[in-house]
């Protein structure tokens, strides 16, 4: 099956996507292999043959068929970039949000090779928005922060692969919310209140 990865390209999911015979599908159609290869600091090592280099005339303006003319043209741009994701894809893991207090595990060249990054907000929440229209199976995983959050991740994301062919419909076990951040409990209104005429009392 052709599984998309949002971000794009975290190499942490990649790897487990062909690991277990499914086609990784890719904005600029660079394989596993390609990513693997490249020396990250050597920028004549972009291959010019491949988008986003040969994206020219009109499709540079396939994304306007997801949003209206409004939208800013760097989320139009990236839209078109990502169309072969949106229109093939048969399954998709989505990375969450890293929470706001997150604390780097690695340096940030080794993070963005892993998991990648969002880019652009905008265009990354049509995507999603976009993919779980589709009703293709999908799993969300909360952005890992620990060493054992990513060994649980990388369990759960192996094993949604093995059984890609029976799953169904979006798998969200992290509860992430629509902005792909885990979800804080808030302390109902009730309690609030109670709290405030305790501390006026004192």
């Amino acid at each position: 099956m052709k599984v998309a990865v949002l971000p794009d390209a975290a190499m942490m999911i990649v790897h487990l996507i062909t690991k277990n015979g499914h086609e990784y599908l890719s904005s600029t159609n660079i394989g596993e292999e390609t990513l693997r290869n490249k020396d990250p600091y050597d920028e004549s090592d972009f291959d010019e043959s491949l988008p986003p280099f040969t994206m020219t005339g009109e499709k540079t303006l396939v994304g306007n068929k997801y949003t209206t003319n409004e939208s800013p043209s760097g989320v139009r741009g990236r839209l078109s970039l990502f169309d072969r994701i949106i229109t093939e894809s048969e399954a998709a893991i989505i990375i969450g949000e890293p929470p706001k207090d997150y604390k780097h595990m690695y340096n940030l060249l080794n993070e963005l090779i892993l998991f990648s990054c969002v880019s652009c907000s905008n265009h990354h929440k049509l995507v999603v928005s976009l993919l779980k229209k589709k009703n293709i199976p999908i799993l969300e995983v909360a952005y890992p922060t620990t060493r054992d959050e990513i060994i649980s991740m990388i369990k759960r994301v192996d094993d949604f692969l093995k059984n890609l062919e029976t799953r169904k419909g979006l798998y969200n076990d992290d509860n992430l919310s629509v902005d792909l951040k885990r979800k804080v409990n808030k302390v109902p209104l009730d309690e609030l209140k109670n709290i405030i005429k305790e501390v006026e009392k004192n």
